[in-house]
């Protein structure tokens, strides 16, 4: 059997071959005779099916296992000829050639597509110029103030007045639909936060202004996305009785305050408390900074200063992904007109190309930087993390976990998660921590 097979560079490579009938012939056999050991067809002993009868009922089938096991071969052959190991291929490789001819030969092509070399020179000559974020006296005395009004507990209120935005009014509530008392829309001595928007829009506003022991009905439409179906879009009307009106009365500032605050902190002070405030402050700060300006910054320099082949099938596919996203945001004519306009698909592709040969470029280098740092995420972190953001965000974990890996995400988040390590361990080292 010949083939041709070269690289295109150092990250392509085609193979191509004409495959002679007789060696898909003399294939076809030798895939007949392994069926007919283990085949179960009445009339015959198990593993003593006539090879003719395997070849009569299952023709089709055999001829594609005998093409299939050529191409394995053509593929395997090829791949040692150029001297490229499994563990080097990006993907699958793909056969965009299978003609067959008049004379049963088939022309073949396959494209091979590798990881490429990166050499990332003297990388770190590259890393933007780190500013020591600050944090103020201001920005401390604003977080200290925040904490003592979050933690200080609801006091009723020294006189009575009407409820304005910002109280919690102590109230009593049932919900009816046509008259009718539905499920969930009762309550007694609720605390409810007036400007807060946890209730149905329309509904706060309406108890502001109410008096101690005032009863009012309240008249709100459910949203037209309200989680309950019987109760979406639907009018509704609620008796209310105002109770009292409570207030959060922060706490005072001190030693005992801050003991509360850090209570794993031995002898804590409000000096602790500030410096614990202070890092958690500029941490943050820097997180944002790395994250929104340096980042980009130091991949730009990288992806404009190194040079080095990329894998085509790659790029296809992240031009291929951009184009669905923005497909997405179409109208149904513009969707038309490029259904019934081919020509306007391609002018597309290619002026997505450019944007997606650098995120193809980018995640090549950040993969070369992590090895080069010795930076790696296990599995159990990124589920460590799907899991803390799912809780904060009120989801089940599991779920959410589960989700990610029916849709393919999480090599995505695992190469996200690499790249924030590094980058942010390379500027740290910048920053001279």
């Amino acid at each position: 059997m010949e083939f041709n097979a070269q690289k295109v560079d150092e990250a392509n490579a085609v193979v191509t071959a004409t495959v002679s009938k007789d060696l898909i012939e003399k294939n076809l056999d030798k895939v007949a005779k392994q069926a007919a050991k283990t085949l179960d067809i009445q009339g015959f002993r198990k593993g003593k099916v006539p090879v003719a009868i395997v070849k009569q009922r299952y023709a089709d089938k055999l001829e594609q296992d005998a093409e299939s096991d050529v191409l394995r071969d053509i593929l395997a052959k090829s791949l040692e000829e150029l001297n490229i190991k499994n563990d080097d291929l990006v993907g699958e490789p793909a056969v965009t050639k299978f003609d067959k001819k008049d004379n049963g030969d088939i022309d073949v092509e396959i494209k091979v597509a590798c990881k490429p070399e990166v050499d990332l020179g003297d990388y770190k000559a590259l890393i933007p110029e780190v500013e020591d974020k600050q944090i103020d006296e201001k920005e401390i005395a604003e977080r200290l103030e925040e904490m003592s009004k979050s933690s200080a507990p609801l006091e009723k209120i020294k006189r009575k007045r009407m409820v304005r935005d910002g109280d919690f009014a102590v109230i009593d509530f049932e919900g009816f639909v046509d008259g009718v008392a539905f499920e969930g829309g009762k309550a007694e001595k609720y605390p409810l936060e007036i400007g807060s928007g946890s209730f149905i829009p329309g509904f706060e506003e309406q108890i502001i202004g109410m008096k101690y022991e005032e009863e009012k009905e309240v008249t709100v439409t459910f949203p037209e996305e309200y989680q309950s179906k019987d109760l979406a879009g639907k009018e509704a009307v609620f008796k209310v009785t105002l109770h009292e009106i409570q207030e959060k009365v922060a706490a005072e500032i001190d030693d005992e305050f801050a003991k509360k605050m850090l209570p794993n902190e031995e002898d804590a002070t409000v000096d602790t408390l500030k410096e614990k405030i202070k890092e958690q402050l500029k941490n943050a700060e820097m997180a944002k900074y790395y994250r929104e300006e340096l980042k980009p910054l130091y991949l730009d320099k990288l992806v404009e200063e190194l040079n080095f082949a990329l894998p085509n099938s790659v790029i296809e596919q992240e031009i291929n992904y951009a184009l669905n996203n923005k497909v997405r945001s179409m109208s149904e004519e513009e969707i038309k007109a490029l259904q019934e306009d081919a020509s306007k698909v391609e002018s597309m592709r290619e002026e997505l190309k450019e944007d997606a040969e650098k995120s193809v470029k980018a995640t090549f280098i950040v993969d070369a930087l992590a090895k080069a740092e010795g930076i790696d995420v296990s599995d159990q972190e990124v589920t460590q993390v799907i899991y803390y953001e799912s809780m904060q965000m009120g989801q089940n974990p599991q779920d959410v976990l589960k989700q990610y890996q029916e849709a393919g995400y999480l090599p995505a988040i695992k190469m996200s998660m690499i790249e924030d390590k590094v980058i942010t361990k390379l500027l740290d080292e910048k920053l001279g921590k």
